[in-house]
């Protein structure tokens, strides 16, 4: 019972604010020069249109275009009832205003239309839910044996051969020209280990160089 009271008493109240509001358009629009039906219709003109956007507001909270009528309805309803409060002589209407409730027609047209065939934003795919899998069993059976691992081989390292350094041709003539100067003053060829004394060489670099004087 208390529910039913208060929608009643929402509902009349919110028949007393249209009639009151729809009352104060079509005095402003008699005004301002529309008469006869005329002037009815503009009261349910921006009514309409008032609705109009919130139920597009409803669907699409972020659409600019149905905040923007909205406004604009609410805006020239609130207008209306604001100017025949006394603020505004309704026998001396200015000529703005004159041209604004003219051009009302046209402009609810505009965003009654814009409203209807504005596009829909897409319903948010619902998420699957993932079904949790079933958990893993581990089967083992006690009368058959573990199977034996099988041996691994033994790998026997391969012996990998010295990469011999490339000579220079500049710097193999420079050692043979030392050797054939030992070999003359000597009379005997001149031993690798002197060799590498005078290149101040690494050995490996001394050793390819002997073997290729056939110093060793």
């Amino acid at each position: 019972m208390p529910r039913s009271i208060r929608v009643d008493a929402v509902l009349v109240q919110a028949v007393i604010a249209g009639a009151l509001s729809f009352a104060h358009l079509h005095d402003l629009a008699e005004a301002a020069g529309q008469t006869g039906w005329k002037a009815w219709a503009y009261p349910i003109s921006v009514d309409l249109l008032l609705v109009a956007a919130w139920r597009r507001l409803r669907t699409a909270r972020r659409d600019r275009s149905a905040w923007t009528w909205f406004v604009i309805a609410l805006v020239a309803s609130l207008g209306a009832n604001i100017a025949t409060a006394g603020l505004l002589d309704l026998k001396h209407v200015p000529a703005w205003l004159c041209i604004v409730v003219a051009g009302w027609p046209a402009l609810a047209f505009l965003g009654g239309t814009l409203l209807v065939h504005a596009p829909t934003e897409p319903a948010a795919p619902a998420q699957a839910v993932d079904e949790p899998a079933a958990p893993e069993v581990a089967m083992h059976r006690t009368d058959e044996p573990a199977p034996t691992p099988a041996p691994i081989p033994e790998l026997t390292p391969v012996p990998t051969p010295a990469a011999v350094p490339a000579v220079p041709a500049a710097l193999l003539d420079h050692a043979r020209k030392i050797a054939d100067a030992h070999r003359a003053s000597t009379g005997s060829p001149m031993p690798a280990d002197v060799l590498s004394a005078r290149l101040q060489l690494p050995a490996p670099m001394t050793d390819a160089i002997a073997a290729q004087l056939q110093l060793t």
